[in-house]
């Protein structure tokens, strides 16, 4: 007879393998990149550099860095036979839906790259599909997004940070020092933050023993939905229908009443304030607008209706909701948001994903069987 285990809803706080990437820790409101905070690192180092302590497992020297760097940079070009369908693959359907285009762009690119699965390539190739797969993720998505609105897409420069480059390849225009700082901080602080939905996806997927970019794939599925990273441009959309300072708790109420919830509050891990949301507070405040001043104010009024309606649930800003504030002042537009999102998270999936591939156990959990008890003979 067979042995079950009641496990929680979303297998909250069940433990399935151990990590060296990093961790969160919801109830101190605190996560960490290997053994650095992540918010540290958000604020002190760039993109380049956690992008290498996350597949190296420490941060680099000046030199390491350098040759980092002169290692991705032409691995941010397209190769032409992805370049070839991008038009077709921009241009398909009513809704522009990015996170599906590259889905799509990089299963083309599995193929013409010829990526083995990961169960036959050594480390050293696995890592280098794995950097293939973060480097060339930016171009494809601004490539996409500049072919909806009817333009040609812009080359990566060489001479720009990975920052600098995706505010470059989406507007079009060499971003200011102020706003690619912003943005480099959003990116840093989103890197990964434990085994979350896409996370997990990915690595169940690694587990199998599949190619790298099935395994993003995957996580890129898992994202797209709006409980998970489709969310910063549906927060914004929240200040936009809320329109005026007067009509906020009116607002909250009617959502609260209809069952419906409110994008860019509530985490499922924190307790406490999400430092992500801190920290790109302070952002936006140093950027300073009218945006900035409603959505503070926005902020604080649906935390205090929350507070009274849902009392002991400790609900207050997650990372979505001022992601989208930061974004739009630095002129990412709405389309782009969760594109941002996973620049970054690609990196996490992928550092994931190669931990994952020194593990030879499958992940095969076991479900509650719920339904008529058989043996009913079959009509």
């Amino acid at each position: 007879m067979s042995t079950t285990i009641n496990v929680p809803p979303g297998l909250r706080n069940v433990v399935v393998t151990e990590t060296t990437l990093g961790d969160v820790r919801g109830d101190e409101g605190f996560y960490h990149y290997r053994e650095y905070s992540a918010i540290d690192l958000a604020k002190s180092k760039t993109l380049e550099d956690v992008w290498y302590l996350m597949f190296e497992g420490h941060l680099p020297t000046a030199a390491e860095r350098d040759r980092f760097v002169a290692e991705l940079t032409p691995l941010r070009v397209l190769p032409d036979e992805v370049s070839a369908v991008l038009p077709a693959i921009a241009t398909a359907g009513t809704t522009f839906n990015p996170l599906a285009g590259l889905r799509t762009a990089l299963s083309l690119l599995a193929a013409v790259r010829g990526l083995p699965p990961l169960w036959d390539a050594d480390p050293a190739r696995r890592k280098a599909d794995a950097m293939l797969v973060c480097a060339v993720t930016p171009t494809i998505l601004a490539a996409l997004y500049r072919l909806r609105e009817g333009q040609q897409p812009l080359e990566p420069r060489a001479d720009l940070s990975a920052a600098e480059n995706w505010l470059y390849l989406v507007t079009g225009t060499e971003p200011t020092a102020v706003h690619a700082t912003a943005i480099e901080h959003y990116l840093v602080s989103t890197v990964d933050h434990g085994f979350n939905a896409s996370t997990f996806t990915a690595r169940v997927i690694a587990s199998t023993g599949a190619d790298v970019v099935s395994a993003v794939a995957g996580a890129i599925g898992a994202f797209s939905g709006p409980l998970h990273g489709g969310a910063p441009d549906r927060a914004l959309a929240s200040l936009d229908e809320i329109g005026t300072p007067d009509r906020i708790d009116d607002w909250v109420r009617a959502k609260v009443s209809a069952g419906d919830r409110i994008m860019g509050f509530g985490h499922a891990v924190y307790r406490t304030e999400d430092p992500r949301s801190l920290m790109l507070r302070d952002i936006a405040r140093g950027i300073g607008g009218e945006l900035v001043d409603f959505a503070t104010t926005v902020e604080q009024r649906i935390v205090d209706v929350l507070a009274e309606l849902k009392p002991g649930r400790n609900l207050y800003a997650n990372v979505e909701f001022y992601a989208g504030v930061v974004m739009e002042l630095c002129g990412i537009p709405r389309a782009m948001f969760t594109p941002t999102f996973a620049v970054s998270r690609i990196i996490g999936w992928s550092a994931n994903i190669l931990e994952q591939s020194t593990d030879p156990k499958i992940i095969r959990p076991i479900a509650t069987y719920v339904g008529p008890q058989p043996p009913v003979p079959v009509p």
